[in-house]
């Protein structure tokens, strides 16, 4: 079981964080609005400052049916998970494996699989980690911030936020490990759950062909955006509440992945150009 925080009540939505952040900092800008209708499990991945066995690998089966466990512990029958980040394919892996207990899946900046970019920042951001570079603060802004949003930040601005964010934690080695492993594309025909997709557009990190991916191969998931990058609780929180409050009230109404598609009130930004291409099949 993972350690988790509840908010609110009424139906249940299960909130996971990505890499070495806390579920509570990380969805904090959309947690209140949240709480008001819903019953907030924020559950966080494991590591030694967040639940968990402080050794050996993670492994995504084992995390998903901790989740389940936590769900049950906090008192949910059922459930939605919402994820970002790592936080997002566990989220997949959770819906693939538990499908009588998952009511909709929702991924924000999430992935399948580590592509070649991700996977050499994942590979960067934990030999950086591993020996306490000073610059690891840096690099991580780089990532988690588009480039308007750093615009708008002093440097000093823009490290506070990150650490936060993202805080030099024990656990990050081995979350990082399991991003570098994940592979969930035999996963995705599995989800039964209505889904929502969404990317942010100028996400450094994982980039909207992430995106894409995974709506491509959830049966019936909808792909959406929002502007900014990959921290999007942060940078586009309005949007990204819309969305996810959007997608919950549709829920409420019974729909069924049988029944019509859900359908967003207002277009969001439009995808860059490159990330709807047809992908060449020997790339990584």
């Amino acid at each position: 079981m993972l350690a988790y925080d509840i908010r609110g009540s009424g139906p249940g939505l299960i909130l996971l964080p990505g890499i070495g952040g806390s579920a509570a900092d990380t969805w904090e800008p959309l947690t209140a609005d949240l709480a008001a209708t819903h019953t907030v499990v924020l559950a966080d991945l494991p590591g030694p400052d967040h639940g968990g066995p402080a050794s050996g690998p993670l492994r995504a089966e084992d995390l998903a049916d901790q989740v389940a466990a936590t769900a049950r512990d906090a008192g949910l029958r059922d459930f939605v998970i919402a994820g970002t980040s790592l936080g997002a394919a566990v989220a997949v892996k959770v819906a693939a494996r538990h499908p009588d207990r998952v009511r909709g899946l929702f991924t924000l900046c999430g992935f399948a699989r580590p592509r070649t970019a991700l996977w050499l920042s994942l590979e960067m951001w934990a030999a950086l980690h591993a020996r306490r570079d000073d610059k690891l603060s840096a690099f991580v802004t780089s990532l988690a911030f588009s480039e308007d949003c750093l615009a708008g930040l002093t440097p000093d601005a823009a490290r506070r936020l990150t650490a936060r964010l993202v805080p030099f934690a024990p656990g990050t080695v081995r979350q990082i490990a399991l991003a570098l492993s994940t592979d969930l594309r035999a996963d995705l025909p599995s989800v039964t759950a209505p889904t929502l997709v969404v990317a942010a557009t100028a996400d450094r990190f994982v980039a909207p062909e992430h995106s894409v991916e995974l709506a491509e191969g959830i049966p019936g998931a909808r792909l959406a955006a929002v502007s900014g990058g990959h921290a999007a609780t942060y940078e586009e929180p309005e949007r990204t509440l819309e969305l996810l409050t959007g997608f919950l009230h549709d829920l409420r109404r019974d729909r069924s992945p049988h029944s019509a598609p859900l359908v967003l009130r207002q277009p969001g930004p439009r995808l860059p150009q490159a990330a709807r291409q047809p992908r060449n099949p020997h790339r990584r």
